[in-house]
């Protein structure tokens, strides 16, 4: 099948796809934009994978109000340079991941935050310990604005776009009322 420069438009408005990704990924699936899409989401894995080892000693903090001033988060988020810091699409991503935050209420960045002990705990509270993760780990948690895709992933996208190693280093939550013992 004849790739069209349309196809790949629509490939990289869909992906944030360089063009010769774009048209690579179109090639190898047949002209399939779906195919395309969850090619690059792959490559977009492989890439993520080899800048994990990389430190992300910059970033931002960012914060999130909701609810009339009743609940806010503080997230942040790492990444390698102040120049991928201060750039929209990282700025974005910093501002969803405390959406997130103030929305879901996660209790853990990551699993290897979770003491054995805690893990007892959350699989007595949510019957075992793949449905505790994705209820209170935030690389685990579904998306608040699209299920399709957890925080992780999220994560992984923003690495593949922009090239560089990003992580979700902290977080804090905070509801009026709350006891301290809960933040």
């Amino acid at each position: 099948m004849a790739i069209t420069t349309a196809m790949i438009k629509e490939l990289r408005e869909a992906t944030g796809a360089g063009i010769m990704d774009a048209k690579r990924a179109l090639e190898e699936n047949d002209g399939s934009i779906e195919k395309a899409k969850d090619y690059l989401r792959q490559q977009g894995l492989a890439k993520a994978g080899k800048k994990a080892d990389r430190a992300a000693n910059d970033g931002l903090v960012d914060t999130y109000i909701h609810a009339q001033g009743r609940i806010g988060a503080m997230v942040e988020v790492s990444c390698e340079t102040d120049f991928v810091a201060r750039t929209e699409g990282f700025r974005g991503l910093a501002k969803d991941v405390s959406m997130q935050v103030a929305a879901m209420s996660p209790r853990f960045v990551n699993r290897d935050e979770i003491t054995e002990e805690q893990w007892a705990e959350l699989e007595r509270e949510f019957g075992d310990r793949e449905s505790a993760a994705k209820a209170v780990v935030l690389v685990e948690q579904a998306f608040i604005k699209d299920a399709k895709k957890t925080v992780g992933d999220l994560v992984t996208d923003a690495v593949s776009k922009m090239g560089e190693n990003i992580v979700i280093r902290r977080f804090a939550r905070f509801e009026l009322g709350e006891t301290a013992s809960q933040a």
